[in-house]
């Protein structure tokens, strides 16, 4: 039998969008008491706040920095248009826009799927489907599944295979990946090979910072397996004085 040990890139560097116009009008939501988030657009189609590009520049300028053989070589992100512009904003502060290097879009990294709780908040979603709050306290967050949504262990699933996806196709290159909160959690769920109460203790220490950075590097024995080097690295952003913003992606209800 041939060796079928995974082989990984020498560094994986994943990344959380910049602050939306849905994270902005989540916390107006949020201030004004209301059930409703004021957003017309579909998930899928909102696009990043003025800060949220001051963010993604912010990071570019980081990675511009850095020697252009230690720069990502790849580019994954999410299809969701906030990703695919902080991609293309991060790409183009690092003066990498003019290489010839794709984004590859991947819908296996798109957000989490809130079903009929999507654009309620925490209150909407007490208001208007009681029973759905009551079944997500019995069943916790990382298996609750909202109806026509996923849970986090759906979104597990599908990043299983984007994971064996990077072992084959990108070993031994320097991957940048950009999607959303709850993925950047469940690829480290992944990684480290956690359980529901290791990740979930981790996400109540905080939400994942708007830009921030979560980098794995080789292991000991340099490919059998990635080790993290840091998580929810923002000083980038402080570097060059765009604020950090921790908002999370919903309600926080259903994240």
């Amino acid at each position: 039998m041939g060796d079928t040990k995974k082989r990984w890139p020498t560094r994986l560097w994943i990344v959380r969008h910049g602050e939306s116009a849905g994270n902005v009008a989540r916390d107006a939501a949020h201030a004004a008491g209301l059930a409703d988030i004021a957003i017309e657009l579909r998930d899928v189609d909102v696009p990043l706040s003025a800060l949220g590009e001051r963010q993604a520049e912010a990071l570019g300028r980081w990675f511009a920095e850095l020697r252009s053989e230690d720069r990502p070589s790849v580019v994954l992100s999410s299809p969701y248009l906030r990703a695919q512009q902080t991609s293309e904003i991060i790409l183009r502060a690092a003066g990498e826009a003019d290489r010839a290097l794709t984004i590859i879009h991947d819908e296996r990294l798109r957000e989490k799927e809130f079903g009929v709780l999507d654009r309620l908040t925490r209150m909407g979603i007490e208001q208007r489907h009681p029973e759905e709050a009551r079944r997500r306290a019995l069943m916790g967050k990382f298996y609750y599944r909202p109806p026509a949504g996923e849970s986090w262990a759906d979104v597990v699933l599908r990043l299983r295979s984007v994971l064996d996806s990077v072992s084959l196709h990108y070993a031994g290159e320097r991957v940048l990946i950009v999607a959303h909160q709850v993925v950047v959690l469940c690829l480290r769920y992944l990684l480290e090979n956690m359980d529901e109460s290791t990740i979930l203790s981790i996400d109540r220490e905080g939400d994942v910072a708007n830009c921030s950075i979560t980098e794995f590097g080789p292991s000991q024995d340099g490919e059998s397996s990635m080790c993290l080097v840091r998580y929810n690295f923002v000083a980038p952003l402080k570097r060059q004085g765009a604020p950090v913003t921790l908002e999370p992606d919903d309600s926080g209800a259903a994240r």
